[in-house]
């Protein structure tokens, strides 16, 4: 099977193409390596020093025998997506190729916008060039469990089936995003629904929940190897964070009273996830959902786990939370399919987190202190200024 990554550059992107090549695949990477300039934009860099794109390839070619391709260009540019697509003729494209951060979506218009206008145009243009190029390609598409937000009901996989007025029929779960990046991705997902309902193309839409780890069997095998770990308040995971701010004595900043629950899912399982969705396409013409993590936490369960764990001292500090989302609700969301399909998962109580603890000691003194703290805030006042 042929695998192109759209992002293979980052954090989920780069291990699971090593994973994918490692399997046995024929596997090519895009990126733009734009998530790098966010990096030089915000003043912080990913705690474990990361080499470029060329240079892993190169490493990885040495350490394991096998070639990874490589197209460098934007997927806004409709050229670039069509004649990397007839170059490498995919069985499936894997498409993590999008801003990814719910905080640097909210900064402003300006990132708004941009995030907006770069995740569903360069999805738009994948979709197309697949609909003119090869309609059986499998686009396997990360999206995320954000999209649902936290309705007062059980979150399906995607489709609910809804009785009104003595009628049923199935229909997609109903979305309410909290941040201009989730509703990108609600945007995504529609556009993927309708091109799979009009154009017969087959898609899997996986809602992803917060992942963590940095390490895994590929990427631990040379040091160039090594995927982003990111601690900053804008593009920092949740469990990364805390797990890092133990290791520098910064208290653990839990956002109100911790009582908000995500999904989670260990960076081992996510590589896993891909692949079984790209060994069990789904049909022409069918669009569907995977709820794509294995636990659920509280945030406050999570800075406990890291408390406990943690050998030094570590102690937790609740702060305001920035975001505008209910500080208590019902969170309850299904997640089979890919228990189905034959995922195995890792769960965090028996994740060792003192192998996440040693890699970020080895490397704390990298950190900048000035992005841990958060300074991004949901609620516009009267007297923030949107750039023109």
């Amino acid at each position: 099977m042929r695998i192109l990554v759209l992002g293979g550059d980052g954090y989920l992107g780069w291990p699971t193409a090593l994973y994918l090549s490692n399997r046995g695949y024929e596997v090519a990477v895009a990126d733009n390596f734009v998530r790098r300039q966010y990096d030089y934009e915000l003043g912080v860099e990913s705690l474990v020093p990361i080499y470029p794109l060329q240079q892993r390839i190169r490493t990885w070619k040495a350490v394991s025998g096998r070639d990874i391709g490589l197209y460098v260009g934007d997927l806004q540019n409709a050229e670039f997506v069509y004649q990397m697509i007839r170059d490498f003729h995919p069985d499936s494209i894997v498409h993590f190729a999008e801003q990814r951060s719910a905080p640097y979506s909210m900064i402003d218009r300006e990132h708004a916008v941009y995030t907006q206008v770069n995740n569903v145009v360069g999805n738009l243009n994948v979709l197309y060039a697949i609909a003119d190029i090869d309609p059986k390609i499998h686009l396997i598409k990360l999206g995320s469990m954000g999209e649902y937000g936290t309705p007062n009901i059980d979150i399906e996989e995607g489709f609910i089936e809804i009785e009104h007025n003595g009628r049923k029929d199935v229909l997609p779960f109903p979305k309410m995003p909290g941040s201009f990046y989730h509703l990108s991705k609600v945007h995504d997902s529609h556009n993927i629904h309708f091109a799979c309902r009009n154009w017969g193309l087959r898609s899997t839409d996986l809602n992803q929940g917060v992942v963590y780890g940095v390490e895994t069997e590929e990427t631990k095998q040379h040091p160039h190897l090594a995927t982003r770990l990111d601690y900053d308040h804008v593009f920092g995971t949740v469990l990364n964070r805390f797990c890092i701010q133990a290791v520098l004595g910064h208290p653990l900043t839990v956002y109100g009273r911790g009582e908000q629950i995500r999904s989670f899912l260990d960076i081992r399982d996510t590589v896993r996830c891909i692949e079984l969705a790209a060994l069990n396409p789904p049909a022409e013409g069918e669009y569907r959902v995977f709820n794509q993590f294995t636990e659920q936490f509280s945030l406050r369960q999570l800075a406990d786990l890291v408390v406990s764990t943690y050998p030094g001292d570590a102690r937790i500090e609740y702060v305001d939370d920035p975001r505008t989302e209910a500080l208590a609700h019902y969170y309850n969301a299904k997640h089979t399919k890919l228990i189905e399909l034959g995922l195995e998962p890792h769960y965090l109580s028996d994740t060792l987190l003192e192998s996440l603890f040693g890699v970020i000691e080895q490397y704390k003194d990298r950190v900048s202190w000035e992005a841990i703290r958060p300074s991004v805030n949901w609620r516009r006042t009267h007297n923030q200024a949107t750039r023109v």
